[in-house]
């Protein structure tokens, strides 16, 4: 639900707050006050388009920010679809701000936005009606869902995309092999070419790091050698000089004077560490002489030349030797299905008529749910506007096979139906797109009874009416409130009226009215308690001077508030 709306310089509205609460509430209001920017507001909240001339006068920039909380579970599964998260107490908020030079700025929980997010986001949470922009019940690409959330077809649905999905991956697997006679040649002769250029150098994983060592060790095999010789010289070959004779002697001579001197004998211990220890780097320098058995030049040669063939196969196939094996097994199995790609195709053609024939049938039942679902849904949307005594108007909810181009059955992934809501709004005329209907009251009407039929089943948690009451007034009037009231008991409902019978049957009342603060003129929006409801009731049922008589029956039509069930009764 739309927990609070904040907007600040937009039009005659300089900065509002409004706290919103679940059910049904109405807002209401001199011709001129505003009531149209609110909804202009929510609009733009909305993603919609949005005139700059609305900023206010001496203004750089226009906001609204709405914040949704107690999000039905529904409409968090369909966010979660598109990446979107609550906040972690379970809260929306949506910021949008437009500047005079046009451009915008789209915030989600501080999040940047796009306008597209922005939309969908939306859409889910929100519904306007009265304006055809962006509204989910005019949309026939959301007729569809509707009708299944409607019919309950969750289980049949995920049985009709398992089948759809095993039919798609056959197709792919197809596509992939199929490709006429000369080019399966070509492709052959090049993959068997590859391999055996592969296998010609065979080339073992490490086996280019370690030839690289080992060049890099005949190219300075003189300086190697001459370094290896010096230090092993100097810690333990010289004769007469090493540093490990030197320090051996030295450790003699303080055993010698270990009788006279407590510490010598340590100190003679640690000598002798430090000789081990140089006589292990003694020894493991001398390993890195390199053997001079044979002619270092043609082993240098010899290594050159393995690496350059590794190099060659390296521009072809990969950057390193591991992944010149990995596309060599590519290839490999590649070439093996081609040699069995005529036995492969015909088995897998034979697989997608098989997966064909399963989510057809799959479709056929997911079809006839819709179909028997489509006819409850006309049957209770009609009976609804005959309640609001509309027995002329017509709508149909139209579920017809999809089909491609070339006329065959075209599946997709939600089956292969289309859906559209129609409606022939006057008698004579024919059922038509709803989109194509003109907006007002009428529509209005018609989209209130379909709402309340799918109330608790779209999950979306919010619906706003506009123009719904235009031209309608007594008992009919009445009837609309009731409605709007019986959605509520689902759905967050904001209704902008001008309708005393169907204000009175809000659960909260806000009064739109215009100041003048210094010198210009600013819209405030109040929550009414029931005293201000029913001044503004009597308002609303006309007169220029409030009397006490009109003050009476607005009391007793904010008291009777009846119920459906109860005007029925009446009714029959």
């Amino acid at each position: 639900m739309l927990a609070s709306l904040h907007i600040e310089n937009i039009a005659v509205i300089r900065s509002l707050d409004i706290d919103l609460s679940a059910g049904f509430s109405v807002l209401t209001g001199e011709t001129g006050v505003g009531k149209s920017v609110i909804l202009d507001s929510i609009n733009l909240l909305m993603g919609n388009r949005f005139s700059r001339d609305l900023i206010r006068t001496g203004e750089s920039r226009a906001t609204v920010e709405g914040l949704f909380c107690a999000i039905d579970p529904r409409a968090l599964a369909a966010l979660e679809a598109i990446g979107v998260a609550p906040d972690e107490e379970g809260g929306l908020l949506m910021q949008k701000t437009v500047a005079a030079d046009g451009r915008s700025q789209i915030r989600l929980n501080g999040r940047s936005i796009t306008l597209a997010l922005q939309r969908e986001i939306a859409q889910i949470l929100l519904c306007i009606n009265g304006q055809h922009e962006g509204q989910m019940l005019l949309q026939k690409s959301a007729h569809l869902a509707l009708l299944d959330a409607y019919a309950g077809t969750e289980d049949q649905l995920a049985s009709y995309r398992a089948a759809y999905a095993a039919l798609c991956s056959a197709q792919k697997a197809l596509e992939a092999i199929s490709m006429d006679a000369a080019e399966k040649t070509r492709r052959a002769e090049m993959l068997r070419y590859q391999i055996t250029d592969i296998d010609a150098v065979k080339p073992k994983p490490g086996e280019e790091e370690k030839l690289t060592a080992e060049s890099a060790k005949l190219q300075n095999l003189e300086k190697i050698s001459r370094n290896v010789g010096v230090v092993s010289r100097y810690l333990l070959q010289a004769e007469k000089g090493s540093a490990a004779m030197l320090i051996e002697r030295s450790a003699t001579a303080l055993r010698q004077i270990a009788d006279v001197i407590p510490d010598a004998d340590a100190l003679a211990e640690r000598l002798d560490s430090c000789r081990y220890e140089i006589t292990d780097i003694a020894e493991q320098v001398m390993d890195y002489a390199v053997d001079e058995d044979g002619d270092p030049v043609a082993r240098l040669n010899r290594i050159e030349g393995r690496l350059d063939a590794i190099a060659k196969l390296k521009r072809k196939y990969g950057a390193d030797v591991e992944e010149i094996l990995a596309f060599r097994a590519r290839a490999a199995e590649e070439l093996e299905a081609l040699d069995h790609a005529e036995s492969r195709e015909e088995e897998l053609r034979q697989q997608i008529r098989r997966r064909e024939k399963e989510a057809a049938q799959e479709a056929d039942t997911l079809h006839g749910l819709r179909a028997a679902a489509a006819l409850q849904l006309q049957a209770q949307v009609l009976e609804t506007l005959r309640f609001l005594d509309m027995p002329k108007v017509r709508f149909a909810a139209s579920v017809l096979p999809r089909r491609a181009s070339d006329g065959k059955r075209k599946f997709s992934s939600d089956g292969a139906d289309e859906v559209e809501f129609m409606l022939a709004a006057n008698p004579g005329e024919p059922v038509m797109p709803m989109a194509k209907i003109a907006s007002g009251g009428e529509l209005s009407r018609v989209l209130l009874a379909l709402k309340r039929v799918l109330a608790d089943r779209d999950g979306v948690g919010t619906i706003v009416f506009d123009e719904i009451d235009t031209g309608i007034s007594g008992k009919t009037a009445r009837k609309i409130g009731l409605l709007l009231a019986d959605v509520a008991r689902q759905t967050q409902v904001i209704c902008v009226t001008h309708s005393a019978q169907v204000a009175s049957m809000a659960d909260a009342h806000y009064l739109i009215a215009k100041h003048e603060r210094g010198g210009r003129t600013e819209t405030d929006v109040t929550p009414l308690d029931e005293a201000g409801r029913i001044d503004e009731l009597a308002r609303i049922m006309g007169g220029i001077d409030i009397t006490a008589r009109q003050r009476d029956a607005a009391a007793e039509l904010l008291h009777e508030r009846p119920t459906m069930e109860m005007l029925k009764e009446r009714e029959e």
